[in-house]
């Protein structure tokens, strides 16, 4: 493929989302009048030639729209793949950073639905986007990989700090010693479980404790590190010369290759076998462990998606770098990073939160149920938790993401 014709793809792309952009305004200007004309216009013997034309000017409209869609995935590259490009080679880190950093899969860039109108509020409206191509972990940052950065870097998280009193002014003196939030089931009486609050603020818990003093992860290496706030996700992704991957990326990569989002049978194979490390059961009281796990699972104990990524749906939610807003735009974008921070509305004692993706070991059928691509929920910033954790991502050198 010639260096002329990638710029006319590209060009062509910029066009076609300007001219749909003008072209929807358009339409949507007289569509109610041409309503009101088509309730009028209700045989092919009505003489009034005036509603016919202005009905024919509608359907002309309609195929114009139709034309430039077209133009517009005929363009993407997710339509007409170009020749692999230099970042389709992994550039490689120090010999201490490689050690600590999972193994990627590339990301061919490409065009998709994103968001839905079948399912959550938040999750719509579904629009058109373009991705540029990037790499993405093959699997969710372990334990191990995540002590190798600590030990390199010296590097304290969130959860071992404890929460910022002076960000936090209205937070009660328990909340503001270390520690990070863990699912306590109501039926584990043993350990304070209580029917009317499952998730405990935990003193001591945090991703060497996972779930408090006197545990550990010394036999867990390969499983995906949690209790990582934001800032603790970004700070190792930063120390690699990665980044945390946008909600579209990490949507796009999701969702295998498919064109768009399923159903709610996601976790279970056509055999109704677990396919991904789920709440089998009636949350929060009874899980079976059909997937074999209560808790975390390694990395990479079901199988990939399309892309050869393990754990997209299930685990452990992923932190992403967009700032969260309930919905989406509906207009056509390329390569997205979520909201800007000014436009982010918060009510009184509301704090900033980010987008986090994936669903986890706890999503049950009665319960949460966002193991799904375009699912997606709020998390405050600094706030860890006991079923949350992260991958990176490496965008190609036209495609960075500073947010």
């Amino acid at each position: 493929m010639t260096a002329g014709v990638v710029i006319f793809r590209r060009q062509s792309v910029a066009f076609s989302t300007f001219f749909l952009n003008w072209f929807f305004r358009w339409v949507a200007r007289d569509n109610l009048k041409l309503q009101n004309l088509g309730i009028f216009y209700t045989s092919p013997h009505n003489s009034d030639k005036s509603c016919r034309k202005k009905l024919a000017l509608h359907a002309y409209k309609s195929a114009l729209l139709s034309a430039s869609i077209a133009l517009a995935f005929l363009a993407a590259p997710g339509t007409v793949r170009s020749e692999p490009s230099q970042c389709s080679v992994r550039p490689t880190n120090t010999s201490s950073q490689d050690d600590a950093a999972p193994e990627m899969e590339f990301i061919p860039g490409g065009a998709f639905q994103m968001g839905s109108d079948r399912f959550r509020p938040e999750e719509r409206y579904a629009h058109s986007v373009r991705i540029d191509s990037f790499w993405i972990d093959r699997h969710e940052v372990t334990n191990a990989q995540f002590r190798k950065f600590v030990q390199a870097t010296g590097y304290v998280t969130r959860a071992e700090r404890g929460a910022d009193s002076k960000t936090h002014p209205d937070l009660s003196a328990e909340v503001l010693v270390p520690g990070s939030v863990v699912f306590i089931s109501p039926a584990n009486l043993t350990r304070g479980g209580n029917l009317t609050q499952w998730w405990q603020y935990v003193p001591g818990a945090d991703w060497r404790h996972p779930t408090g003093p006197g545990s550990s992860i010394d036999d867990k290496d390969d499983h995906p590190v949690v209790h990582v706030a934001y800032e603790d996700a970004e700070a190792y992704a930063q120390w690699l010369g990665h980044s945390l991957p946008t909600e579209a990326q990490w949507e796009f990569a999701a969702l295998g290759g498919r064109g768009s989002d399923e159903d709610w049978t996601k976790p279970y194979d056509a055999e109704g076998k677990p396919s991904a490390n789920t709440w089998q059961g009636v949350f929060p009281i009874v899980n079976t462990n059909d997937d074999g796990y209560e808790g975390t699972a390694p990395v990479g104990s079901f199988k990939p998606n399309g892309y050869g990524l393990y754990d997209m749906l299930g685990n452990v939610w992923e932190w992403t770098n967009d700032w969260y807003r309930p919905g989406h735009m509906r207009e056509p974008v390329i390569n997205p990073s979520g909201p800007s921070f000014n436009l982010i509305r918060l009510a009184p004692n509301e704090f900033p939160r980010r987008v986090i993706k994936g669903g986890s070991y706890l999503c049950a059928v009665n319960y949460c149920a966002r193991y799904r691509p375009t699912a997606r929920q709020p998390q405050e910033a600094d706030l860890s938790a006991a079923h949350l954790g992260f991958r990176t991502v490496l965008n190609c050198p036209s495609n960075k993401n500073d947010n």
